[in-house]
């Protein structure tokens, strides 16, 4: 089968398409054949070596489809049942690998493509606004990147939750997509003070918390837009790795509070991926979360994927179709 592995660490050019065997799922194990995989910027961490892993390597960890085998042991799902994870062994591939502890099971109603560009966005942008600063009615947010896959998400949810929302994209139409998801107030980060005109927006107060995928360019700014007391939720490094800085920043800054969560603490027992899941998907079938998929590519065509993510070219879920 095909499949998109790194044999070594690099750019976009070092993603190869490999013939590889068909993988026979261990105990505990389904194989799953893909009909979308999503692309996430772990998987560009990955490919670069900021994230390291053991080569050569299939990237790709979010994807939907068909159960195609299963591995002994496995009794709550069988061949032919509609599943999604998070949590792949190898995602840019015709088929993949998955323990049954990680699978969801996609309703009636949700496609496929919908499911892979939900799952692992959809639960971060949960457990951002439910779980690590559970927004309520009256606060004040701050979403970087807010046309991106995540962001659109989490602007989303935030406003179910009763919050003012204070978005930063890069253009004008990105602009637009951010209002459209609910955003109160949205900045063109490469035109103005973003942390400025989030003050404004709270009246000099600043805001509560700030969502932060982009890492190194927004940091200084993220921490000038909180008010005392305020969270700073780093969540990812699209322009690169925050550099170190000295905690007593924190204190003069107004006592902030900063975190750095990961999925994998939010979705820790089964009960809890379903949980996350289940909402997710009933909110989407209902027509209370509106899911955008912004481009899909070829399977072989992976590497210009990869270069459309980290050029900030492409506005919410992006998706490769093996």
């Amino acid at each position: 089968m095909q499949a998109i592995r790194i044999h070594e660490t690099g750019g976009p050019e070092k993603l190869r398409v490999d013939d590889v065997p068909l993988p026979s799922p261990g105990a505990g194990e389904i194989r799953l054949r893909v009909e979308a995989a999503g692309i996430n910027f772990i998987d560009t961490y990955q490919r670069s070596g900021l994230y390291p892993v053991a080569l050569p390597y299939t990237l790709g960890a979010e994807a939907a489809g068909v159960i195609t085998a299963v591995g002994s042991g496995v009794t709550e799902f069988k061949a032919g049942d509609r599943v999604a994870s998070a949590k792949v062994a190898g995602a840019y591939a015709a088929e993949a690998l998955v323990a049954a502890a990680q699978l969801v099971r996609v309703p009636d109603g949700v496609d496929s493509r919908t499911a892979a560009a939900l799952l692992l966005q959809g639960m971060t942008a949960h457990y951002l606004a439910c779980d690590t600063f559970p927004l309520k009615s009256g606060d004040t947010a701050l979403v970087h990147a807010a046309a991106g896959g995540v962001g659109l998400l989490l602007v989303q949810m935030a406003k179910r939750r009763g919050a003012r929302v204070f978005a930063t994209v890069g253009t004008e139409e990105k602009a637009r997509l951010a209002r459209e998801a609910g955003a109160d107030e949205v900045s063109l980060y490469t035109r103005e003070d973003f942390a400025a005109a989030a003050r404004k927006f709270t009246g000099g107060r600043g805001v509560d918390v700030v969502y932060d995928s982009v890492g190194k360019d927004t940091f200084a700014g993220s921490l000038d837009s909180l008010r005392p007391r305020g969270m700073l939720v780093s969540f990812g490094n699209s322009s690169g790795v925050v550099p170190p800085f000295v905690p007593l920043l924190l204190t003069q800054k107004g006592s902030l509070y900063l975190t750095r969560p990961t999925m994998a603490h939010y979705t820790a027992t089964a009960a809890e991926l379903q949980a996350r899941a289940g909402e997710l998907f009933r909110w989407v079938k209902a027509g209370e979360l509106r899911v955008r998929i912004g481009a899909t590519f070829a399977l072989a065509a992976a590497a210009d994927a990869h270069r459309a993510l980290e050029g900030r070219a492409t506005t919410g879920k992006v998706l490769l179709l093996p």
